[in-house]
């Protein structure tokens, strides 16, 4: 599977509160999100854009759920959200899942903006080349 690209990003004192997000842009890496991994680390999250609404069916954790406008302000906090269950928030752009406690020991309420500090690129593989002597001229 190709490794998604990561941000990092920090409230609006330039105080960074998610180190390592994995950002899920495409259809698939949203429909994938969190299932299969058994829990995020302080300092990790996944965004997903665009989304207003997230469910947690067959995830082994319970995540905080932070909903994002198009300007990326805090709109919603659905904190504790436990396997098998949905949020969602009417109006938001962009969902941030955080490990359960993160939304509340970074500050992030509604209000609160997000800015993001950096954007890693998964590096992809190289295409083999054939040797120079089986190059066409």
């Amino acid at each position: 599977m190709k490794p998604m690209p990561q941000v990092a990003l920090a409230n609006g004192e330039g105080t960074v509160v998610c180190e390592h997000c994995f950002l899920a842009e495409t259809m698939f890496a949203r429909l994938r999100g969190l299932l299969g991994r058994s829990g995020l680390s302080s300092g990790e999250g996944m965004l997903l854009r665009p989304a207003a609404s997230v469910h947690t069916a067959f995830m082994r954790f319970t995540i905080d759920v932070v909903f994002l406008d198009r300007e990326d302000r805090v709109m919603k906090v659905a904190a504790d959200l436990r396997p098998w269950r949905a949020a969602a928030c009417r109006g938001a752009r962009t969902v941030l899942e955080l490990p359960a406690g993160e939304a509340a020991r970074q500050g992030l309420g509604p209000g609160v903006s997000l800015t993001q500090v950096w954007r890693n690129e998964p590096a992809s593989r190289p295409r083999p080349q054939a040797p120079a002597s089986a190059r066409p001229s």
